[in-house]
Protein backbone atom coordinates (compact mmCIF):
# COMPACT_ATOMS: atom_id res chain seq x y z
CA UNK A 1 0.00 0.00 0.00
CA UNK A 2 1.12 3.48 -1.14
CA UNK A 3 1.65 6.08 1.23
CA UNK A 4 -1.51 8.54 1.40
CA UNK A 5 0.97 11.50 0.64
CA UNK A 6 2.56 9.77 -2.48
CA UNK A 7 -1.02 8.93 -3.77
CA UNK A 8 -2.25 12.60 -2.41
CA UNK A 9 0.84 14.00 -4.47
CA UNK A 10 -0.27 12.05 -7.73
CA UNK A 11 -4.00 13.21 -7.65
CA UNK A 12 -2.38 16.82 -7.12
CA UNK A 13 -0.17 16.35 -10.47
CA UNK A 14 -3.38 15.31 -11.85
CA UNK A 15 -5.40 17.84 -11.44
CA UNK A 16 -2.83 20.32 -12.53
CA UNK A 17 -2.05 18.80 -15.91
CA UNK A 18 -5.60 18.88 -16.47
CA UNK A 19 -5.69 22.55 -14.89
CA UNK A 20 -2.86 23.56 -17.72
CA UNK A 21 -3.68 21.63 -20.54
CA UNK A 22 -5.50 23.90 -23.27
CA UNK A 23 -2.54 26.97 -21.90
CA UNK A 24 0.52 24.32 -22.95
CA UNK A 25 -1.38 23.63 -25.77
CA UNK A 26 -1.49 27.04 -27.01
CA UNK A 27 2.10 28.10 -26.39
CA UNK A 28 3.05 24.87 -28.04
CA UNK A 29 1.34 25.57 -31.14
CA UNK A 30 2.47 29.27 -30.40
CA UNK A 31 5.88 28.14 -30.15
CA UNK A 32 6.36 30.52 -26.64
CA UNK A 33 8.97 27.95 -25.08
CA UNK A 34 9.79 31.02 -23.01
CA UNK A 35 5.72 31.12 -21.64
CA UNK A 36 6.17 27.19 -21.40
CA UNK A 37 8.76 27.78 -18.77
CA UNK A 38 7.11 30.29 -16.67
CA UNK A 39 4.47 27.32 -16.15
CA UNK A 40 4.39 24.87 -12.98
CA UNK A 41 6.81 21.85 -13.14
CA UNK A 42 3.67 19.90 -12.33
CA UNK A 43 1.72 21.07 -15.08
CA UNK A 44 3.84 18.78 -17.44
CA UNK A 45 1.81 15.47 -18.27
CA UNK A 46 5.45 13.92 -18.91
CA UNK A 47 5.69 14.40 -14.64
CA UNK A 48 2.61 11.77 -14.08
CA UNK A 49 3.14 8.19 -12.84
CA UNK A 50 0.77 5.74 -13.43
CA UNK A 51 -0.61 4.15 -10.27
CA UNK A 52 -3.05 1.82 -9.02
CA UNK A 53 -6.51 3.00 -8.18
CA UNK A 54 -7.02 0.55 -5.28
CA UNK A 55 -3.88 1.18 -3.60
CA UNK A 56 -1.25 3.07 -5.39
CA UNK A 57 1.03 0.99 -6.06
CA UNK A 58 3.21 2.62 -9.12
CA UNK A 59 4.93 -0.75 -10.63
CA UNK A 60 3.13 -3.38 -12.25
CA UNK A 61 0.48 -1.50 -13.59
CA UNK A 62 -2.04 -2.39 -16.15
CA UNK A 63 -3.17 0.60 -18.35
CA UNK A 64 -6.02 -1.26 -19.74
CA UNK A 65 -7.50 -1.94 -15.87
CA UNK A 66 -6.33 0.80 -14.19
CA UNK A 67 -5.59 -1.77 -11.39
CA UNK A 68 -1.58 -3.61 -10.48
CA UNK A 69 -1.16 -6.63 -11.72
CA UNK A 70 -1.21 -7.75 -8.01
CA UNK A 71 -5.09 -6.88 -7.28
CA UNK A 72 -6.09 -7.39 -10.79
CA UNK A 73 -4.71 -11.36 -10.36
CA UNK A 74 -7.09 -11.52 -7.12
CA UNK A 75 -10.30 -10.04 -8.68
CA UNK A 76 -9.52 -12.10 -12.07
CA UNK A 77 -9.75 -15.39 -9.51
CA UNK A 78 -12.85 -13.66 -7.73
CA UNK A 79 -14.56 -13.15 -10.94
CA UNK A 80 -15.24 -9.35 -10.03
CA UNK A 81 -13.54 -8.84 -13.70
CA UNK A 82 -15.54 -9.26 -16.48
CA UNK A 83 -14.82 -11.18 -19.27
CA UNK A 84 -11.56 -12.06 -17.72
CA UNK A 85 -10.54 -15.74 -16.68
CA UNK A 86 -8.07 -17.95 -15.38
CA UNK A 87 -6.42 -19.44 -18.26
CA UNK A 88 -6.02 -23.62 -18.30
CA UNK A 89 -4.94 -25.69 -21.14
Amino acid sequence: MAKESMKARERKRRQMVEKYAEKRKALKEAGDFIGLQKLPKNASPVRLHNRCQLTGRPKGYMRQFGISRINFREMALKGLIPGVKKASW
